[in-house]
């Protein structure tokens, strides 16, 4: 048993090589050495028989050592894990199809959807987005688009022919220049997926970022990282309340001196919160939708002391684009192929958190790896500010234009900014050359 079993670098596994040799040992110790060991003799089958079984068993054991460990458990052994602090798996968002139709066009007009457009159900309510941009005319009044739940479980789950249209409050905000035009919404075909769990990574991810104490950065910062549509989260205090660098910290007490700073006995204390949301959930509560504003309010309510409150400030959702001239391979789709790339990036510059920087060679990457791609050249990248204003804590110069980068430079976005690339943004200009 020696160097085998739980020890200081965890459970060394015995394996079945390890336990046939160990078998055929005792055989000869017992027997003596002219027993017959070889492959066809009953004895060894015999041994490598229990041998099997007792692999199995110590894989067993393996299994439940690690099992008891967030970084390493699997499946239900996990979900016991989270039941301990109080944290329960969560589940996915339902999606499906919907088909939007516009009546009474205007003959040679665009009418476009833009993506996170929502669409509900009658009583009881069930709210939806559209994950993709859709453009509809009098010569195609119609077109299909997958949508995807605002709220998370089996409640989404609906079924064929339950979408009654778009969200009234929706359409009266931001589609109003729609004139006489209609949109309605149908699903022809059930919603599906949010009866099922997130994977195993997701959650434990979730679970070694608890915290487990009330009041510090991590609290807050969990609180709202843990909202559906919320991608990250900047905490700025000038007062140091939430700034767990201070060594003594956690030694206030909070009917006396509660943060590094001495204020008033009385008077309210408070912080700001930049929060950077996936762009389909509304900032404030719109229709049935409830907004990221009101939700980051709940969720710090439930961890923040008597007195201190916060200041809930949008994150500058920078619109980033790409001008390029792209030389391709004779014989692809050119289409197509541009149309990958876009995807490409925009999977690469959505998984930036609130000051992450668009790299030039970042771009370059998403259209070299692409095949059909030759070169790529007076490759340029954009940026313009939100359209309904930003705010600041630094040094950040306002924008009013489109400011494009000098070739090879990268586009540093400030602590308040996330960058956004969009599909079908006006920045993005590609000159397609087939070689």
């Amino acid at each position: 048993m020696a160097g085998f079993g739980v020890s200081n670098e965890g459970f060394n596994l015995k394996g079945f090589d390890i336990i046939l040799g160990e078998g055929v040992d005792r055989a000869l110790q017992m027997f003596g050495p002219n027993i017959d060991l070889t492959p066809s003799s009953p004895l060894l089958k015999l041994l490598e028989v229990t041998s099997a079984e007792d692999a199995e068993l110590w894989k067993r054991m393996e299994d439940l050592y690690y099992s008891n460990f967030v970084s390493t458990a699997l499946g239900d052994n996990l979900d016991l894990l989270g039941e301990d602090v109080g944290l329960a798996r969560r589940r996915l968002f339902a999606g499906g199809e919907v088909t939007v139709k516009i009546n009474n066009p205007v003959p040679g007009r665009n009418y476009i959807l833009p993506e996170g457009t929502m669409v509900v159900t009658g009583a009881p309510v069930r709210s939806f987005f559209t994950t993709a941009p859709v453009t509809l005319n009098a010569a195609s009044p119609q077109a299909p688009v997958k949508v995807q739940a605002f709220a998370r479980g089996s409640d989404s789950n609906i079924a064929a022919n339950t979408i009654i249209g778009l969200d009234p409050v929706y359409q009266q905000i931001y589609l109003s220049d729609f004139g006489l035009a209609t949109v309605t919404a149908q699903n022809l075909q059930p919603f599906t997926g949010g009866d099922k769990f997130e994977r195993d990574d997701d959650y434990r991810g979730r679970l070694l970022g608890l915290p487990r104490n009330l009041w510090t950065l991590e609290s807050v910062r969990r609180a709202v990282l843990d909202l559906s549509g919320v991608i990250d989260v900047l905490l700025f205090d000038p007062l140091g309340g939430v700034d767990v660098s201070q060594s003594y910290f956690n030694l206030f007490n909070f009917s006396q001196r509660p943060f590094s700073s001495e204020r008033s006995v009385g008077e309210a204390y408070f912080f700001d919160i930049v929060v950077a949301h996936e762009f389909a959930w509304p900032w404030r509560t719109t229709g049935n939708v409830p907004g990221i504003f009101e939700q980051v309010g709940e969720a710090v309510d439930r961890v923040r002391p008597v007195g201190i409150h916060p200041n809930i400030v949008e994150a500058n959702h920078i619109d980033v684009g790409v001008r390029a001239k792209v030389i391709i391979r004779a014989g692809y789709d050119p289409q197509a192929l541009l149309a990958s790339i876009k995807q490409r990036l925009a999977k690469d510059i959505g998984a930036l958190k609130l000051g992450g920087s668009v790299l030039y060679s970042q771009v370059m990457c998403a259209f070299g790896e692409q095949p059909g791609v030759v070169d790529v050249q007076q490759l340029h990248l954009r940026r313009c500010p939100p359209a309904f204003g930003r705010i600041t804590f630094g040094a950040v110069p306002h924008q009013t234009t489109v400011i494009e980068a000098a070739v090879g430079e990268n586009l540093e976005m400030g602590a308040t900014e996330l960058a956004v690339f969009r599909t079908d943004s006006d920045l993005i200009d590609f000159e397609v050359v087939t070689q």
